[in-house]
């Protein structure tokens, strides 16, 4: 679980359409996050520095805009809920994959496109006479 005392919330503008409260209601969340100074486990910590994820920076912070929703605390906690996803899919440690034959079967079925593809490939040349 994420420490909400680690987090940087700050309010900011809403881009796009917006109406009357446009350029006066600043109801969208930019949230940052420090991986390296979070009190979370190093194993998670070395995870999340090893995601190729385009929100954490190259100083390992992670940075969040929420303006989904039209209010400010509805932002924040969707821009909580998506950090937490994030730390929680690195959380949970890869399943290691163990390499496996292909069956009989997988392989004659292999063979058997192969042939037919071949077969269909050599109509394809020039026609000759059946003198």
């Amino acid at each position: 679980m994420v420490n909400e005392n680690e987090v940087e919330l700050h309010a900011i503008r809403a881009q796009g359409a917006g109406g009357q409260n446009v350029n006066k209601v600043s109801s969208a969340m930019h949230l940052r996050f420090d991986i390296q100074a979070s009190s979370l486990p190093d194993e998670v910590k070395q995870r999340l520095l090893a995601l190729r994820d385009q929100r954490i920076t190259q100083d390992g912070v992670i940075i969040i805009k929420a303006q989904q929703y039209r209010t400010q605390e509805s932002n924040r906690l969707d821009a909580l809920a998506r950090l937490q996803a994030l730390v929680d899919s690195a959380a949970a440690p890869r399943r290691v994959r163990r390499a496996t034959k292909p069956t009989w079967a997988s392989r004659q079925k292999r063979l058997e496109g192969k042939s037919q593809r071949s077969g269909i490939k050599s109509l394809r040349g020039r026609v000759r006479d059946a003198d």
